[in-house]
């Protein structure tokens, strides 16, 4: 007899997506001689953690299947998602909603809304006493909204939880109010059909999991789960795989003791592992059913001379620092003084082992515990000056840092009357620069207008006005016959679109399409993640027009136009949105490229390399969740119900963090470990942080 609930637990790189693979294609062996007990139609749910992780776990699947069978493949939330706009007319039918067609809000338009909406609550509550500035405040109420459906908990058991979670009862009017903007919030948007993943995830907890009719529909559509890297859900997620479970759906989940990566956005590892009761066996034949897997030997403690050296051992001596840890020859440290050196200095040794032929740019991997954008741009312009490619991982740059998203941008406030004040002479300059390139480009950086002529050409041919900044003939400047020919020609150009849009007044969505097309060739010859860029300005686009015109009457939308678009280009100016588009392969292998990213991002993408490069080992960042931590996020674990989160309680999850990342990333090396820290951080104070230790037992 085979099991129909699997559990396979092992830490990092130990073989867990495979043994998934493995039981899936027992099943469906079992399931051909039985087929005539099966519904045929079904099919099989894979579920992952992230979206990198669900494409490689189906395309497994796929090929091992040959693609015989049907798969859907999801994230949790994903999942979720789909279920609710697929059954949202059932849900206006059970709340009596508005007819309308859902919409989903992007974070950013989510962000600008609720502000809109609570302006009138902001000027009168102290929102100081939970939030440094306005902008923050709002975040966290609608952080806050997303934790509790996340966590399948009530709304308006909100303020109750963050007065027993923070201790503050002095503080119970201000958590008040936010649970009545954030129950006002979803009310407002459940009226005009807008949805957020919080909002879905509380229709679907509360309204679409329970009910009868959705529960038949759901139990017909699958006959196997497949999650891998269970640790990184929700806790919906245990509800969701619980309740196939009990309908008679088979199921197998893959968990991993040392991720958690999650843990403190909106994953509930400890309460996912419950689901590993419903798959312990209650008799011989069923042994099986929970599956230990051994991680691979760490290679990098493999054949070493110091043979007494081991994970456990340095990370023990890391948590209680004193002796420095027997570190072995596989890992060495890279010390200076300042943090510009240290950070020159590790360029420097990787551009080393790459120009000596034995390592390519693709076995190498930088991990920082934060990337600022003055250490990123330090490390990339190394690399490119000895043309050697890097890839920052999931960067989430602001989308204005494209100078095409800003030359456009410009181009919307020279077009619609009553813009002015969005443009300057130096927004008009870099326009001028970057709408110039020479197609088919000769070279990555060559333009007919270079920064001096765009200059000059910005200071006498550009007529600033409120109500219609304009650009005038080229001919306006003195000594224009000293341009040359080309940088005419091109100005020439970009002056006759202008005035051609100008005249019509197109759309902004027909505007920025039209503009592409003119300038860029359609992206026919710029690299990936200038293309990138742009592909998210549309999107953005696109979703900001839709969401305006559900929020405006019709006769409030025409009116409002130039306004919105004002609204639109002060949004991306103020780096809110990134260039995060719908995700596509890109052309050249990611395999070319040195990696560079956060411990956060390269965790959650899975990967190893032959090389690590760990940047600010002395940082105390490495033991600190920062960005990765939600306001409030540990009060909504199911383990904390109820408690009273404490300094001591902050301290011991540090360090429990601190023990995952080290275990995890020691894991996904493989050749040799270059320990990077420099005495003073970036501010000038003395780095102190956990991992120094390490530092000084490296060799």
């Amino acid at each position: 007899m085979i099991a129909k609930s699997i559990w396979i637990e092992g830490g990092t790189r130990s073989g867990k997506t495979d043994a998934l693979v493995a039981q899936f294609c027992q099943w469906l062996d079992l399931r051909v001689g039985l087929s005539k007990q099966f519904n045929q139609n079904a099919k099989i749910l894979v579920l992952a953690g992230n979206d990198d992780s669900k494409r490689n776990f189906s395309d497994r699947l796929i090929a091992k299947t040959q693609g015989k069978y049907p798969i859907s493949a999801k994230t949790t939330i994903g999942f979720i998602q789909d279920e609710v706009l697929l059954f949202y007319p059932l849900l206006i039918q059970k709340l009596n909603l508005p007819a309308h067609f859902p919409l989903r809000l992007r974070p950013e338009t989510e962000q600008e809304l609720a502000t809109k909406l609570w302006q009138p609550a902001l000027e009168r509550i102290n929102w100081r006493e939970i939030a440094p500035s306005e902008y923050r405040f709002v975040r966290r109420i609608l952080d806050l909204l997303q934790l509790a459906a996340y966590s399948c908990t009530p709304l308006e058991s909100l303020s109750e939880i963050l007065t027993q979670g923070f201790g503050n009862s002095e503080a119970g009017e201000i958590y008040d109010c936010v649970e009545s903007l954030a129950a006002e919030w979803r009310d407002w948007c459940l009226d005009r059909g807008l949805l957020t993943y919080g909002i879905m995830t509380e229709l679907y907890w509360r309204q679409l999991l329970p009910d009868p009719e959705y529960q038949k529909r759901l139990r017909d559509r699958y006959w196997v789960v497949l999650a891998d890297d269970v640790d990184d859900y929700p806790a919906i997620g245990r509800q969701i795989c619980e309740f196939l479970l009990d309908s008679g759906v088979w199921g197998a989940f893959s968990y991993n003791p040392d991720g958690m990566v999650r843990l403190g956005l909106s994953a509930d590892p400890a309460y996912l592992l419950g689901l590993k009761s419903r798959c312990l066996g209650i008799n011989s034949e069923l042994e099986q059913q929970v599956i230990y897997l051994d991680s691979i030997a760490t290679p990098l403690f493999t054949d070493r001379s110091h043979h007494d050296s081991s994970v456990d051992a340095i990370v023990q001596a890391v948590i209680n620092p004193g002796t420095p840890p027997i570190l072995p020859d596989s890992i060495s440290a890279i010390e200076t003084r300042t943090r510009g050196e240290m950070l020159k200095e590790t360029a420097r040794k990787a551009i080393e082992l790459i120009t000596s032929g034995k390592v390519a740019p693709g076995d190498i991997a930088m991990i920082a515990p934060g990337l600022d954008a003055i250490s990123r741009s330090t490390i990339t312009d190394i690399f490119a000056q000895q043309q050697i490619p890097i890839a920052s991982l999931n960067a989430q740059l602001p989308l204005n840092s494209d100078p095409g998203v800003r030359a456009l941008l410009t181009l919307m406030a020279l077009t619609y009357p009553n813009l002015g004040q969005l443009t300057s002479r130096d927004e008009i300059a870099d326009l001028l620069v970057t709408l110039s390139p020479i197609y088919p480009p000769q070279h990555p950086i060559l333009t007919s207008i270079d920064p001096v002529r765009a200059g000059l050409l910005a200071d006498y041919c550009y007529a600033p006005s409120l109500s219609q900044p304009r650009l005038l003939p080229y001919s306006n400047f003195p000594r224009w016959d000293r341009l040359g020919a080309s940088a005419t020609k091109a100005y020439d150009r970009i002056l006759a679109w202008v005035a051609r849009v100008q005249q019509q007044q197109p759309s902004p969505l027909n505007l920025l399409t039209d503009a592409i097309g003119y300038f860029f060739q359609q992206g026919s010859y710029l690299p990936f993640d200038r293309l990138s860029a742009l592909r998210e300005l549309m999107e953005t686009a696109q979703h900001y027009w839709q969401v305006a015109e559900r929020t405006h009457s019709a006769a409030e939308y025409l009116e409002a136009t130039h306004q919105i678009t004002a609204q639109f280009i002060i949004l991306l100016r103020q780096g809110t949105v990134s260039a995060n588009p719908y995700p596509v392969s890109q052309l050249q292998p990611q395999h070319q490229a040195v990696t560079l990213s956060n411990i956060f991002q390269y965790r959650a993408s899975k990967r190893s390399h032959p090389y690590h490069f760990w940047l600010d080992v002395g940082s105390p960042l490495w033991a600190e969740g920062g960005a990765a931590t939600l306001y409030g996020a540990n009060l909504f674990l199911k383990a904390n119900s109820g408690k009273t989160w404490t300094e001591a309680d902050t301290q011991a999850s540090d360090q429990q963090r601190l023990e995952r990342i080290l275990r995890d990333l020691f894991q996904r090396v493989n050749n040799q470990l270059y320990l990077c820290n420099s005495d003073l951080a970036i501010n000038g104070q003395e780095q102190m942080g956990a991992l120094l230790s390490l530092v000084h037992g490296a060799n």
